[in-house]
């Protein structure tokens, strides 16, 4: 069979996601493994500095690990649930594919329970072996970032306001269109999520894909999508900052750099 170039499938897989209904749209799309791995290797760049160390992390006053090229979310048994939580659906993706995710992997809990018992078995063989599948799959990874990015658009639309969704989702398509705005998807979905939880606000002001999505103008081409991704996931970040209750703006140089690499592809 005939492989279609990239530019193609991304056609095909935007009229395929036109046609059918919006809850199966992500089940259809398959994103090719050259350039799943690719947009992975760059989204494992930005969470973990591209190291092998940093797909497996818990961060200070935080009450969940963080594994993956996407830090994806796996709380400890009893942990407290502010942000939605995302790795339990990889390890079952990646078994899904045929990859050997030992038991442990795929269960819903967190084996360590807090950041001092993470800290504290850095070097144990558990932690080694989660390492070792972690790095062995940033393809499929990617992949999973692809599908996971689509699947945030239902829930996207139905959180907007009905006379906004038309152009929000003429909005997601045109960034679906090509290699440079599935980037853009991928990677700010797992960056600031999807933007729909009531809980990931500050003085009623979200920061994720919806209120970037909402804040880009007009509705571009697909090939000036990403650069206006860039400058309204910038503002969108700057005004989480200004709104933030506690000092935030030692982040903004590392936000505003990631926004930049929006706009320059992969």
């Amino acid at each position: 069979m005939k492989r279609l170039p990239f530019p193609r499938l991304c056609l095909l897989a935007t009229a395929l996601l036109s046609l059918l209904p919006v809850q199966a749209r992500a089940e259809e799309f398959r994103i090719p493994p050259a350039t799943a791995q690719k947009i992975g290797h760059r989204i494992w760049q930005n969470e973990c500095v591209g190291t092998v160390p940093g797909l497996t992390s818990w961060n200070k006053g935080e009450a969940f690990g963080s594994f993956g090229i996407g830090h994806f979310i796996w709380y400890p048994k009893g942990g407290r649930r502010t942000y939605e939580e995302s790795f339990p659906a990889l390890a079952a993706f990646l078994a899904s594919r045929g990859v050997p995710v030992p038991a442990w992997i795929k269960a819903p809990d967190c084996p360590w329970p807090n950041r001092e018992a993470f800290t504290a078995a850095l070097a144990s063989p558990p932690t080694t072996e989660l390492r070792t599948l972690l790095s062995n799959t940033i393809a499929l990874q990617g992949e999973f970032a692809a599908q996971r990015s689509l699947r945030s658009l239902p829930k996207i639309l139905a959180a907007a306001p009905p006379a906004q969704r038309a152009i929000i989702e003429g909005r997601f398509r045109a960034l679906g269109a090509s290699p440079a705005g599935l980037y853009c998807l991928m990677d700010y979905v797992n960056f600031k999520g999807e933007g729909t939880n009531p809980a990931e606000r500050y003085q009623g002001t979200g920061w994720g894909l919806l209120q970037v999505l909402q804040n880009m103008r007009g509705t571009p081409h697909a090939a000036q999508a990403p650069a206006e991704f860039a400058i309204a996931a910038r503002a969108t970040l700057d005004r989480r900052i200004q709104l933030a209750p506690k000092p935030e703006s030692q982040w903004r140089a590392g936000w505003f750099s990631r926004c930049a690499s929006y706009a320059k592809g992969i």
